[in-house]
């Protein structure tokens, strides 16, 4: 039951004002930190999907063992870097778990946990929940692959999620942390305070 990791790193980071896949996040780019984790997590494929600074963000991510997409498209919204995720993926995949690029804290146990309970269960969605808020990062069965493809605009997979609850197995986790992502200089500034 093989699982690859797509981390979507291919935003523009308009709010930021420089692109935020290469900010400093304990002594390396952020978008190196989150793919560190995901293949700490010992998936089987690690996707990352590129787009604004794409040549910068790649070179961060030299030496890891991860496939790095441009997504050429990636102005027309999160759609696009989904699909081009997708279109990566080795064609054993039976799960894709997706990643934002800009939420450090989420960690390898809760990674680890999705997974599990994937692999426990015939659900088609795995959605983490954060103190009662759902979040990602998303475990998506290959039977929601082709709905990824069609997805359109900036919502990325919310719309799938939302569509259909009774095929989402959420799973809690008490801690909030793993929601703070970074997409202004504010948010940097304040989460650089927190634990790592």
């Amino acid at each position: 039951m093989s699982v690859a990791a797509i981390i979507l790193a291919a935003g523009a980071s308009s709010r930021m004002g420089q692109p935020k896949q290469l900010l400093d996040w304990g002594g390396q780019p952020l978008v190196r930190a989150v793919a560190s984790v995901a293949l700490s997590a010992r998936l089987d494929s690690v996707v990352v999907v590129v787009g604004a600074a794409g040549q910068r963000v790649a070179a961060t991510l030299d030496g890891l063992p991860v496939r790095v997409v441009l997504n050429a498209a990636y102005a027309t919204g999160q759609a696009s870097s989904l699909h081009a995720g997708i279109a990566a993926l080795p064609a054993e995949i039976e799960a894709a778990l997706v990643l934002l690029g800009d939420q450090p804290f989420v960690g390898v146990q809760i990674i680890d946990a999705l997974v599990q309970a994937w692999r426990e269960s015939s659900a088609q969605i795995v959605a983490p929940s954060f103190g009662g808020q759902r979040g990602n990062p998303v475990l998506f069965d290959q039977r929601v692959f082709q709905e990824l493809r069609e997805v359109q605009g900036d919502q990325g997979a919310r719309a799938i999620i939302q569509a259909n609850q009774e095929r989402v197995l959420l799973l809690p986790f008490a801690q909030l942390r793993p929601l703070e992502d970074i997409d202004t200089p504010e948010d940097y500034q304040r989460i650089q305070q927190l634990e790592f």
